[in-house]
């Protein structure tokens, strides 16, 4: 079988995904950071939000082109969001990206943002979180996150890996065959590049980075890399890799340092399921890395049943946490799309759920990324309780209330230590966390 084969139904389903128009005639409105139906840890912390965007330029490497490899320097994209001292005069952010397709030459998508644009940044020291997008994703698919931890204390800087654009299968297979060679190693430069002592004058809105204290969130094809960058090395003889010429598959394979993450996140992870296998068993028990998955048990991306949870179940050197949205699919990140009115059809399958709303999943997401992060990077063993649910099954919570009894939206606490912390009483449904400790599999 070979790459072709292989990635025929990844093709259709990603043309699926992308292949529309979404062109919108002005900036939809901001939306709002304080929903009063968001978890307690999803709603905005105590910073005002800065943001930057910048190129980067890393070293040369081989690129495929439909003429062969080449090789050549690489320059991507770098959106950071960070905790400000002050706004001063600046704007709030718009952000833009034009999505070129199939179908559409360019269509050009917005979205309003709550951080300001070059704010002044906050006196101190904060982690640094790493976001690496799905297959032609961008940086700003995912700034609700982004600005979301920068107000919670964390330095995010979001990768722009600028996928190639393509219109047919063979220049799909080109766009496809980057990425596998290029993701890990995209993440792992830049942190180096981030953390490297003349970096923070370069760019001095990372110059309260704390270099301890780093965290990787990757979606897709994004944690297919991070969990290559986190010390899990790929399978040489893995299919997704067998049609790669000679160069490009020494470079996915090629041995760097593995990158000082203390914390990952990866969100619908590509590369375990059974048909595009990226690793052996032995390699994923590797990661000694505090891990927190997120799946939809419908993924038919990614396979949720024999991709994300055989992952999860084979990383037995790591302690890990597993988020499940039931009967959700693949798109269980990323923010809600504004489509403008009577969209085609493939315009949402690209940017909704067939079930769940995109603002609820970013609501939780926001509440359970940062409880997690909070206690791996920040050592906040508080927001354990937020993680060590009482029951694995949200809806299997008890909260004892008399007849007529309202509870005007208050957030589970210690008054209620058998419902999920942080959630509303009658809100805490449709999910699932799952904990494994390190070096121990099966029920916990």
């Amino acid at each position: 079988m070979n790459l072709s084969q292989l990635c025929k139904p990844l093709f259709t389903a990603v043309l699926a995904t992308i292949a529309f128009s979404a062109a919108v005639a002005e900036v939809p409105a901001g939306y709002d950071v304080q929903s009063s139906e968001a978890p307690e840890l999803g709603v905005a912390g105590e910073y005002v939000v800065g943001t930057k965007d910048r190129t980067i330029t890393l070293p040369g490497r081989v690129v495929l082109t439909s003429v062969g490899p080449t090789g050549s320097e690489r320059s991507i994209g770098l959106r950071i969001w960070y905790p400000a001292a002050s706004t001063g005069a600046r704007a709030r952010a718009v952000y833009r990206h034009s999505m070129k397709t199939p179908t559409n030459p360019a269509s050009e998508i917005l979205e309003q943002g709550t951080a300001f644009e070059n704010a002044i940044p906050a006196k101190g020291k904060f982690p640094l979180v790493i976001m690496s997008h799905g297959f032609m994703g961008w940086s700003e698919h995912l700034s609700r996150l982004g600005e979301h931890l920068a107000s919670r204390g964390y330095v995010v800087a979001s990768i722009d890996h600028q996928d190639m654009s393509f219109d047919s299968l063979p220049g799909f297979l080109l766009s496809f065959g980057n990425v596998l060679s290029s993701r890990s190693l995209d993440q792992r430069l830049m942190i180096q590049r981030i953390v490297s002592p003349g970096f923070a004058k370069e760019e001095p809105v990372l110059a309260s980075v704390d270099k301890s204290r780093i965290g990787l969130i990757g979606y897709s094809m994004g944690g297919f890399g991070a969990l290559a960058t986190a010390g899990a090395a790929y399978d040489a003889e893995a299919e997704p890799f067998a049609a790669l010429p000679t160069s490009a598959k020494e470079q996915v394979m090629q041995t760097l340092p593995v990158a000082n993450v203390q914390a990952l996140v990866l969100i619908a992870p590509w590369g375990g399921q059974p048909d595009n296998r990226a690793w052996r068993d032995g390699a994923l028990a590797t990661v000694t890395t505090p891990t927190l998955f997120i799946s939809g048990n419908q993924d038919d991306i990614v396979n949720h049943n024999d991709g994300v949870r055989w992952m999860f179940d084979r990383m037995t050197g790591a302690d890990r946490y597993l988020l499940v949205y039931r009967d959700a699919r693949h798109n269980i990140a990323g923010n809600p799309v504004d489509l403008g009115e009577s969209p085609a059809f493939d315009a949402i399958g690209y940017a909704r759920e067939p079930v769940w709303r995109q603002e609820r999943l970013n609501q939780i997401n926001q509440h359970f990324i940062t409880a997690f992060l909070d206690s791996t990077l920040k050592k906040d063993q508080t927001r354990r309780r937020y993680l060590d649910v009482p029951t694995p099954i949200a809806s299997h919570g008890k909260w004892p209330a008399a007849f007529g009894q309202t509870d005007d939206g208050a957030y589970a606490g210690d008054g209620q230590p058998e419902y999920w912390r942080g959630f509303q009483r009658r809100w805490a449904t449709g999910i699932e966390l799952h904990r494994r400790s390190a070096n121990k599999q099966g029920k916990q």
